[in-house]
């Protein structure tokens, strides 16, 4: 999809992106730490963001540059059954209101990094505590990958991208020099640098999904049109598979799919080590309950977002990938100046994310690996250093992932991840309110849910593409109900089973559990509480907090 290059929006995109990048790399000297060797500092913004600051940093994590350019395109693809987005983001909200303020108290208290850090710390478990490590790392790899897509598909639209025969470095350097400038501010800065980003990310994707749902269906005829045209489009049968190609509603038979994907996805969208980075920068447990009450503005942008998907059908934008039809929507509809805006927002949508998932998948290594079977006496700025160049090991991961494979198998990892990180939650959640659960059946039901979920995940064929034998999908028969459902649940509930029926026989046999370092005080403490400061483990005494 390359008519050379438009000079007009790639101008409007540098702009914005030589912006972001200058605020990347002040980012080190605002709210500057008296000692930046320390997690706490580089990895976690100091624990000191206010309300609005963690907004937008919890916004710029959780909608991301991908979000902006699948969820739509998922509905170009196949209609109405996309929009199971939009009910997953309502769900999370009171979930989390349950649990993040427990685990950001607990954390402050003890110290705690990441969920693998309290995992440890709350069932006595090295080995529990890196199977939750590495299941993060694992879902969080082809995240950040597809944060890269999303840059690609704008980089495409715009002309930049180079054609199908170009010489693979020309092709690819746009991508390489936003990578190279992600990489470095992101070393700088830590987790500061995307929070002062995400202020510009957030005003702009506001800004452009405003003029759009309003802008694009006036010269589209109206809503009614719109409809209507996508309507007829889903209709149509599909060559590949002699069936329509989606319909205006889920059908009936894809009512539990709908219902189970949008659960499960709530479930687990919290599990994702980005998430709960953002979550313990936080100064305060009352920042975290009053940002579970307005995040869900970001739901409303996102049904918002949603109905692009029909508005290019309607505006009848034609792309073999489904990921650059709201781009080329964008590049067609709107005037060049404006299509680089919107084309900026979701460059600066991407980078944002991924920092902050490079940033927590470096403190997981560090904390969870490095520290606890590599080198146990590592300093705080040892620990420190090892986080910052994991963060670039991570992006160079992701980047060559994006370079070297089909984008489909790109997408296809990410459906595992959400399946995989939702097989933490017992341990997880289930540690912020129980001890009851015995350290041993979770690893057993981790691992159960682990493995019939890549299974089940890798025996699912695509429906629109008869060449993909292997996941193509997230729904699978449910075992025993026969209707189609979210893998992902599916496995979270054996997990469950196999994790409850193995507590109740390693208690009958006295298994030994493991000791808690935690108290029942520590998961309702707040900053300004008398003795409420950070305590670090040896290891790390003099961090500065």
């Amino acid at each position: 999809m390359n008519n050379g290059v438009h000079g007009v929006e790639l101008g409007v995109f540098v702009f914005f992106f030589l912006l972001v990048t200058v605020m990347g790399f002040v980012a080190a000297r605002w709210r500057k730490a008296d000692n930046a060797h320390s997690l706490d500092e580089w990895g976690l913004g100091g624990r000191s963001f206010g309300t609005w600051i963690t907004w937008f940093l919890l916004g710029g994590d959780l909608y991301t540059a991908y979000t902006f350019v699948a969820v739509p395109a998922a509905i170009y693809a196949a209609g109405a059954a996309g929009f199971f987005a939009v009910p997953y983001t309502i769900l999370v909200y009171p979930l989390i209101f349950t649990f993040l303020p427990r685990l950001w108290s607990v954390s402050h208290k003890h110290g705690y990094v990441t969920t693998s850090d309290f995992v440890r710390g709350r069932f006595g478990s090295k080995g529990l505590s890196l199977a939750v490590a590495l299941t993060g790392l694992l879902a969080t790899m082809p995240y950040i990958a597809l944060q890269l897509v999303g840059i690609q598909a704008v980089l495409d639209v715009m002309g930049l991208g180079g054609g199908a025969d170009s010489n693979v470095f020309v092709k690819d350097l746009p991508l390489l020099i936003a990578f190279g400038v992600l990489a470095a501010y992101t070393y700088s800065s830590g987790l500061r640098a995307p929070a002062l980003i995400a202020f510009v990310k957030d005003a702009l994707i506001y800004i452009v999904i405003a003029v759009a749902i309003i802008y694009i269906p006036i010269k589209l005829g109206g809503f009614d049109q719109i409809f209507a045209k996508a309507g007829d489009a889903f209709a149509q049968t599909n060559p590949a598979t002699g069936k329509p190609r989606g319909a205006l509603a889920p059908p009936e038979a894809g009512q539990w799919t709908y219902a189970t994907l949008a659960l499960g996805s709530a479930l687990a969208l919290f599990m994702y080590p980005h998430s709960i980075t953002a979550t313990l920068s936080s100064r305060s447990r009352d920042v975290i309950r009053r940002n579970t009450t307005i995040l869900p503005l970001y739901s409303l942008m996102l049904g918002l977002l949603a109905l692009l998907g029909f508005m290019a059908i309607a505006a009848g934008v034609k792309v073999q990938n489904g990921q650059l039809a709201i781009p080329a929507l964008f590049d067609q509809m709107f005037p060049d100046w404006f299509a680089g805006v919107a084309f900026a927002a979701i460059g600066i949508g991407a980078l944002v994310p991924a920092a902050i998932m490079s940033i927590a998948a470096a403190n997981l290594f560090t904390r969870n690996i490095y520290k606890d079977f590599i080198k146990p006496d590592a300093t705080p700025a040892q620990e420190t250093k090892v986080s910052k160049l994991v963060s670039l090991l991570v992006k160079v991961g992701a980047l060559v992932f994006v370079l070297t494979m089909d984008k489909t198998v790109a997408i296809n990892f990410q459906l595992l991840g959400g399946i995989w990180i939702l097989q933490t939650f017992p341990a997880l959640v289930g540690g912020l309110f129980t001890r009851w659960f015995h350290r041993w059946a979770l690893l057993a039901g981790w691992a159960v849910g682990m493995v019939y979920g890549t299974l089940a995940a890798y025996g699912v064929a695509s429906p629109t593409n008869p060449g993909q034998k292997h996941f193509g999908g997230p729904a699978a028969a449910i075992p025993g109900l026969g209707d189609m459902g979210y893998i992902g649940l599916t496995a979270f509930v054996l997990n469950v089973v196999v994790t409850v029926v193995l507590t109740f026989v390693l208690k009958a046999v006295k298994a030994p559990e493991g000791v808690d370092e935690t108290k029942p005080e520590d998961y309702t403490a707040d900053a300004g509480d008398p003795g409420v400061e950070v305590e670090l483990p040896p290891a790390t005494a003099g961090a500065s907090h």
